[in-house]
């Protein structure tokens, strides 16, 4: 069973800061894509955006602007940066990496993101 390990959760007030960390196995870390997702409650999961093998990233238009998701090879860790958070943005948020071709959709546990006042 292949674990992604997330971390960075946490309360902030709006207009604050968070960045989320999600480790995964290197062997598939290199070849997958990364992405973000987010859950609020009462509502469906949403892709925040992601990131490919190749660096090339993509984010919702919710969050264009504000989120900014990189990756570390060296490291085997996607990070999604949160800034000028709004209550909104409220939400369990996963990490998952996937790669079509090999077969696989791997989701970590989910960290809980909280902004208010």
């Amino acid at each position: 069973q292949v674990q992604l390990v997330e971390s960075g959760g946490g309360l902030v007030q709006p207009g604050g800061s968070l960045r989320l960390s999600c480790a995964a196995p290197r062997l598939i870390f290199v070849i997958s894509h990364m992405g973000w997702y987010r859950q609020a409650p009462g509502k469906e999961r949403e892709s925040v955006g992601g990131v490919t093998s190749g660096g090339s990233t993509n984010y919702a238009d919710s969050v264009k602007g504000r989120f900014t998701i990189s990756r570390d090879n060296a490291k085997s860790t996607v990070y999604l940066q949160m800034n000028s958070l709004k209550p909104e943005d409220t939400a369990v948020y996963y990490c998952n990496s996937y790669n079509r071709a090999a077969g696989y959709d791997y989701w970590g546990q989910g960290t809980q993101v909280t902004v208010s006042s």
